[in-house]
């Protein structure tokens, strides 16, 4: 039956230069005119120079401008097509956070541990098997649209599933001796209503653009590492050192000191660490600590339930926190030429203050003269009273330009010492 043959649509390419441009070849008109004719397409040329395009009925795909570009390449040949770099934009090199970033995951490399970057997606079990109640902010869960796995439909809210399965995945081959670390984003639910779908056919306008951000879910960037088996293994002269919890402390630490903060703790109690056996890691800032994650022991029954090793340690903290009370990376301070002056002092101070809050309280105290601070000693017994304990710190004091009098030292000591009495109650051991 004879019918009408499709009406296809026709093209005015204003610059027929375009293949010649987009290609990065040269591609004369008379060359684009002859390769499109030869396709089956209707070519007219205006007067004001342009192209008027009509495909074939057999060549539906030609549809804009830059498929008849791709037509002109193909015939030509990519191989004509010479290669070339595009040149970088003028820039500051890294933000802030980057090098921060790269700073610290060197340092936690570096003390031994190995980044594992396993998917981010977690189910409810799993955070059942941490023992979160139900009011645990990471059980504010955000739910994937189209989950790879029907059992874990969820963006994770903490790192710690992650790290365990690499555990299980590890042992069950029979590797023991652990040391693993993953950097990465984890993710709550916010109560900003569901993401917006803008038109793909064109650029968002900012107010879409400005919905898409507001609609996102809080997302922190963490870093957590976990032990298990040996630290160290044994040799013909030395007995194995198990990992134990100093080490992911150390990973913490190792992670703050790159980025110019010190880090303090205290015990605490966060799920799914042992009670008695973690402690909240933060830093001080005017006399207040501010924490940024938590160390130790996992609880026996979430070792159980995950079928971890025995003993397992584990650390989560986060990283936008402690970026955030870190200062600026580059800063160098020159060496000053000229001795230091050593200053031990032992203080009592009731038995539930954390050493960090008192060292801090020193340090603020002893001012700019005080170059480091140390505790070497702590003792509790009825010589210095029930419900008290000693910290005994060795301060050292320095001048950038000149040799300190043992009067000025000590001048700082006591000032050191005296603000950690008016903080903390603090006196000298007699």
């Amino acid at each position: 039956i004879a019918g009408k043959p499709n009406q296809m649509p026709t093209l005015v390419m204003p610059d027929p230069t375009l293949p010649a441009r987009i290609l990065g070849a040269e591609v004369s008109i008379e060359q684009v005119v002859s390769i499109l004719k030869a396709s089956g397409v209707d070519v007219k040329k205006t007067k004001a120079g342009k192209l008027t395009l009509t495909p074939p009925t057999w060549r539906p795909d030609l549809v804009d401008a830059y498929d008849y570009v791709e037509e002109v390449g193909r015939k030509i040949g990519f191989d004509v097509i010479e290669p070339c770099m595009p040149s970088a934009p003028v820039g500051s090199g890294y933000t802030r956070d980057q090098k921060m970033r790269r700073a610290a995951l060197l340092a936690v490399a570096q003390a031994g541990f190995v980044e594992v970057i396993p998917l981010p997606f977690i189910g409810v079990d799993e955070l059942d098997r941490l023992g979160l109640d139900d009011q645990d902010r990471r059980r504010s869960l955000v739910r994937v649209a189209n989950p790879l796995s029907e059992n874990q439909p969820y963006l994770r809210s903490t790192l710690l599933p992650g790290l365990f399965a690499s555990i299980n995945r590890n042992t069950s081959r029979s590797i023991s001796d652990l040391a693993l670390f993953e950097c990465g984003l984890v993710f709550f639910a916010t109560d900003t209503g569901p993401a917006i779908s803008p038109d793909v056919t064109k650029r968002p306008t900012p107010e879409e653009i400005g919905q898409l951000f507001d609609r996102l879910p809080d997302q922190p960037r963490h870093l957590a590492g976990i032990v298990t088996g040996d630290w160290l293994g044994a040799s013909d002269r030395t007995s194995a050192e198990p990992a134990s919890w100093i080490h992911v402390v150390h990973l913490a630490q190792s992670a703050a000191q790159a980025v110019g903060v010190t880090l303090a703790r205290r015990s605490a109690i966060h799920t799914p660490w042992h009670p008695g056996r973690c402690a909240e890691l933060g830093v001080i800032v005017d006399g207040e600590f501010m924490g940024v994650g938590w160390a130790g022991e996992i609880h026996p029954r979430v070792i159980q339930a995950w079928d971890l090793p025995e003993r397992t340690c584990a650390v989560e903290i986060n990283l936008d926190e402690l970026f955030a009370l870190a200062p600026d990376l580059g800063q160098i301070h020159p060496l000053s030429k000229h001795p230091a002056t050593k200053q031990d002092v032992a203080l009592v101070v009731d038995v539930d203050v954390p050493a960090s809050l008192l060292e801090a309280a020193l340090r603020e105290g002893a001012g700019e003269l005080l170059e480091s601070i140390g505790l070497f000693d702590v003792f509790t017994g009825p010589q210095i009273g029930e419900s008290k304990k000693s910290l005994a710190f060795n301060l050292i004091f320095r001048a950038p330009d000149r040799t300190l009098t043992e009067a000025e030292a000590s001048q700082a000591r006591d000032a050191a010492v005296a603000e950690a009495g008016r903080r903390l109650g603090a006196v000298i051991r007699s």
